[in-house]
């Protein structure tokens, strides 16, 4: 399958699409998730979330449609996708925010062609002391093993005092919000803290469950830890509460979103696909990699782009193979949202 831009910024009604978060569905359906920023490129603004659909497995897609938007030019910001596939319902969950304080979702019962009208979770979501917050971006999970089976996981970030040792209120820190009843109502768990942001979570075969985080530790400043590289941590209770943060030195970052998923998402095992930014001190050089022992050590992987490269969004897609949407350009990584696929094999 050859690789295409699905968002090219400058195109249609929108100065620059960001954000990616990609999902198969059931019936060979996969879905291409974004913001679309109406009047410039930063992160609030005129935003609206869209997406694009395919019927054939990524081979073809159709036109760009709004999920949920406010009124055209105005300032309110609608997006960080996270969508998740609820397998028992073949239902799509998509949790997103409104102006990174409120938190909605929104359901569709038809592969994507049509979306209910956002709940506010926002009560439950978010704690009364948190300022900013972000689903995602990227994807959730449904759970597999074990007594949390059915769960729905959804990867998240806030900001505020999250504990009371004298963090400052703009620490970041990754949690989940999960529901136990298909999506009727959400809770948040513990804070992963402090100076961790974005994130993606994996079941691994023992059913524990496996977060990867942006690591915040060189910008604040004041914790023990390494900057420019990856943040992980484990869960034995279903996202509920962490282990203690270390760094993964095999996966270097600048600082940026980065996306994990698993190989087998309707039976997890311990092989594991990552992608991001493979560079230190740059957002460029776009690399997937394949981990066999569930994270605990990672191949070199492939790199799909070697020139500007940012946020990344990965699913397996029906025939098996990897597909990957990134941002991507040859002069800067907020060009377009390109759509590829790899194989396992490539990953080696």
């Amino acid at each position: 399958m050859a690789g295409k831009p699905l968002f090219t910024s400058g195109e249609g009604e929108y100065h620059t699409y960001r954000i990616p978060a990609l999902l198969t569905a059931s019936n060979e359906v996969v879905l291409a998730f974004c913001e679309g920023r109406r009047s410039s490129a930063r992160d609030h603004g005129d935003v609206d979330l869209l997406c694009r659909r395919s019927t054939d497995g990524g081979a073809t897609w159709g036109p760009a449609s709004i999920v949920y938007g406010d009124v055209p030019w105005t300032a309110v910001t609608d997006g960080n996708p996270c969508p998740v596939h609820d397998r028992e319902t073949d239902t799509i969950w998509l949790p997103f925010c409104r102006d990174n304080r409120d938190v909605l979702v929104t359901a569709s019962v038809d592969a994507g062609r049509s979306w209910t009208d956002p709940v506010a979770v926002t009560a439950t979501a978010k704690a009364p002391a948190w300022t900013w917050y972000a689903t995602g971006p990227g994807v959730g999970v449904q759970l597999c093993h074990g007594e949390h089976a059915g769960r729905i996981v959804i990867p998240c970030d806030h900001g505020g005092p999250t504990v009371s040792d004298g963090h400052r209120p703009d620490v970041s820190s990754s949690h989940m919000l999960y529901s136990d009843d298909y999506g009727q109502t959400w809770h948040r768990g513990e804070p992963i803290h402090p100076h961790t942001n974005e994130c993606q979570v994996v079941e691994r075969a023992d059913g524990s469950l496996l977060v990867n985080m942006r690591n915040h530790l060189g910008r604040r400043g004041g914790q023990p830890g390494r900057a420019g590289r990856r943040l992980v941590a484990t869960s034995e209770d279903g996202g509920e509460s962490w282990s203690e943060i270390h760094t993964d030195e095999k996966l270097i970052e600048p600082a940026c979103q980065a996306s994990m998923i698993s190989a087998e998402p309707d039976d997890p095992g311990d092989t594991l696909v990552f992608a991001n930014p493979a560079c230190e001190n740059d957002r460029r050089r776009m690399t997937v990699r394949r981990s066999d022992d569930g994270g605990e050590t990672w191949m070199d992987g492939t790199v799909v782009h070697d020139g500007p490269a940012a946020y990344s969004s990965m699913t397996i897609l029906p025939d098996g193979n990897v597909g990957i949407m990134y941002e991507r350009g040859n002069d800067d990584w907020r060009e377009e949202l390109y759509f590829d696929s790899v194989t396992l094999a490539a990953l080696e």
